[in-house]
């Protein structure tokens, strides 16, 4: 399936998204409750002069973990390094990465959810006891060694926080939740984009665009990206409502962020499973999904905005998700 352009995993065409991050907690637009937090442990570190505790940031994709974790590193005066989950399959990867680290840099792990668990197992006592213990040598020849690092802030970020291991999860001192941005925050994102892009946008397109945005500001930045080349070629180079709209429209994208993907998803719940509840592995093979895509990158939105309930029997479409869908609710399926 094509890359959804609503959907909040990073894409390609996204790595332009670097330039236009923010890079200090006064910057960030959001997440407030997150950012006042991490500013006292922040200061409270650096009046200690001991590293920031470990952070796990957890919630959908798209909502800016990636640069939290850089602006924390910014902020605390450190270097960043940055690895992936999936990435570090050997002891010997995340050995490399760990004895490259200084005095109090960040360690940043994105999809730390999807680390083998031997890695896990390696990586406690470097958070705790700020050591690494590996075995060298071959069978019948091996031996540990423990090799002493320095001290250092390891930055989690995960998409699935039910997936870590309570081990891994005990050992972060700050857990924050990351939360779905409000369409007057997402403006300002939208406003704050256009400016780094020199591309002027009116009021009331920042409005539709942020509308349409899903919560997410990857989503903002890359619906602004398009709606920009529309601007240009059909319009006057200013984005405007009308060209957004259009452009919008163009893109398959409705007034609620959704698109062909997500009405096939919930029309699939009313038509072929007289709107639930039924099973999630119905539910993927039915549109030819993976289940673990639905939950992570369709569902949240959904559930979100009301369109969609979990159930312990399974998936309901709820009476919005008829409403939107511009579709007759038959109460009488649901009893």
């Amino acid at each position: 399936m094509e890359d959804r352009i609503v959907s909040g995993e990073i894409l390609e065409e996204d790595q332009e998204e670097v330039s236009i991050r923010p890079l200090s907690l006064e910057e960030y637009i959001g997440q407030e409750d997150v950012k006042q937090n991490i500013k006292v442990y922040i200061e409270a570190a650096k009046l200690r002069e001991e590293p920031l505790d470990h952070v796990l940031l957890y919630g959908p994709p798209g909502l800016g973990k990636t640069t939290l974790a850089n602006i924390i590193a910014n902020e605390l005066g450190v270097n960043i390094k940055t690895a992936s989950g999936p990435s570090i399959e050997k002891s010997g990867d995340l050995a490399a990465i760990l004895s490259t680290l200084e005095p109090n840099d960040v360690l940043f792990i994105d999809e730390i959810h999807r680390m083998p668990s031997y890695i896990e197992e390696i990586l406690y006592p470097a958070m705790e006891d700020f050591v690494l213990d590996i075995m060298i040598g071959g069978e019948g020849n091996s031996r540990s060694i423990r090799i002493n690092l320095p001290k250092f802030t390891l930055v989690g970020a995960t998409t699935r926080a039910g997936d870590l291991t309570s081990p891994l999860r005990d050992r972060f001192g700050i857990i924050a939740k990351m939360q779905y941005y409000t369409i007057e925050e997402l403006i300002q994102i939208v406003k704050r984009s256009a400016k780094v892009y020199h591309v002027e946008i009116e009021d009331d397109a920042a409005l539709e665009l942020a509308s349409r945005s899903r919560g997410t500001p990857r989503i903002a930045n890359r619906l602004l990206k398009r709606v920009r080349d529309f601007a240009l070629v059909d319009g006057s180079g200013i984005i405007d409502l009308e060209i957004t709209k259009k452009s919008l429209e163009r893109l398959k994208i409705d007034e609620k962020g959704l698109d062909d993907t997500d009405h096939q998803l919930l029309l699939a719940i009313i038509e072929k499973f007289n709107g639930g509840p039924v099973g999630i592995e119905s539910v993927a093979s039915s549109i030819g999904e993976e289940v673990t895509t639905i939950e992570d990158v369709y569902e949240p939105y959904l559930l979100q905005q009301g369109f969609l309930k979990r159930t312990p029997r399974g998936r309901v479409a709820t009476m919005l998700a008829y409403e939107h869908l511009k579709i007759e609710y038959q109460k009488d399926l649901f009893h």
